[in-house]
């Protein structure tokens, strides 16, 4: 696992990435008030580490606490960080709250591979629903039932509009992910071979 300090456009940010990125990498984007430490916290990393499968974990500009200069809210910039961080490849992306939602963005200019969004926010902006029509990537939506932020109506609906499996975690919160992270790896796992 490598830890950096990478450079793109006006923004330096901090990524952690397995030692080689090839074939399909799982891209991970924090929320608000996260970093990309989060996914080294439940072991997430570790665990596509040891199964050799390539990540790619950034801080992102939007992030309250991210090792990211400068801080910027503007959608398009956040999804310009991640076009030029992800390159060439066709990604998995995995989005929790404001991550998906920047996920959604860029699958919508860029080809993805599936989507894994864990409670996205503001999936319902006009330019997101009118680019759904045209949208064919798989997706999975996790959300947890004791969300304040995200409604589970909200989330039932995407799953239709994007024909996705919405997966329901009874005991968790909005981060869903920390509130069952033995959980969430093994649906995140169960995804990415799915999509082989």
């Amino acid at each position: 696992m490598i830890e950096e300090d990478v450079k793109v456009e006006e923004f330096e940010s901090r990524v952690i990435r397995s030692e080689k990125i090839s074939n399909v990498p799982i891209v991970f984007l924090h929320g608000y008030v996260f970093t990309s430490e989060v996914w080294r916290e439940i072991g997430v990393l570790k665990m596509l580490e040891e199964r050799g499968i390539p990540f790619i974990a950034v801080d992102m500009p939007y992030g309250l606490k991210s090792k990211c200069n400068p801080k910027t809210k503007d959608p398009d910039a956040n999804v310009r960080l991640i076009e030029r961080v992800i390159g060439k490849y066709e990604p998995v992306i995995v989005g929790a709250s404001l991550g998906g939602y920047i996920a959604l963005k860029y699958s919508l200019r860029n080809p993805v591979k599936g989507l894994l969004l864990i409670a996205p926010v503001r999936c319902f902006e006009r330019e997101l629903l009118e680019g759904y029509r045209k949208f064919n990537a798989r997706v999975c939506i996790i959300y947890g039932k004791n969300d304040r932020i995200v409604s589970l109506r909200d989330m039932e609906e995407l799953s239709k509009i994007l024909n996705a499996r919405l997966i329901v975690y009874e005991n968790a919160d909005h981060p869903a992910y920390l509130s069952e992270p033995e959980r969430f790896r093994k649906d995140l796992l169960e995804f990415y071979t799915s999509l082989k």
